[in-house]
């Protein structure tokens, strides 16, 4: 194996670890086998050949040849839904529920391009938005994006930037 070989298979092992890319395009349900457990996480070390790319392309196909010969693009290295569902579900079998829940939303956020994410990132900034703002990105979040977990974390901070006077206008 080359070095470059070598590296393109550490960053991906890096971005693996990390698991914090967002954005993917597939649907679709996927369910931690009954067996695993706290020892079976991250996946991607443990279960390479549950973890697939947006497009299903097994981990193993990532490498120097195929992203030269454009059969890999940049989108083959977001994490999918299911593999964020399924370290979720191993979270919670260890006794770690607010983990799962974190990876619920990053699962949900991943239906959201990239542009789109950052600016309702910004719109959570205190004085950024009117309560109306972040009730109709709630409504987007959970009628365009089917991600209810998040529409329900914005009609959250809209009813506590109220409470707490952050809204856009307040200052």
């Amino acid at each position: 194996m080359s070095e470059i070989d070598d590296l393109v298979k550490k960053i991906t092992q890096q971005l693996g670890e990390q698991s914090t890319s967002a954005a993917s395009s597939k649907t679709g349900t996927t369910s931690v086998p009954d067996n695993m457990g706290r020892n079976d996480y991250p996946l991607y070390g443990k279960h390479r050949n549950l973890v697939k790319t947006p497009t299903g392309k097994n981990l193993d196909d990532i490498n120097l040849n195929s992203i030269k010969n454009d059969q890999i693009k940049g989108d083959e290295m977001r994490i999918t839904p299911e593999a964020l569902k399924m370290q979720g579900e191993i979270a919670a079998s260890a006794g770690r529920p607010a983990i799962q829940k974190n990876f619920q939303r990053a699962a949900e956020l991943t239906k959201v391009p990239d542009a789109r994410l950052l600016q309702m990132y910004n719109a959570l900034r205190p004085y950024r938005s009117s309560k109306q703002d972040l009730l109709d990105i709630a409504d987007e979040l959970r009628n365009k994006y089917n991600a209810p977990i998040c529409a329900a974390w914005f009609e959250e901070a809209a009813k506590y930037y109220e409470s707490r006077k952050k809204l856009k206008g307040d200052n």
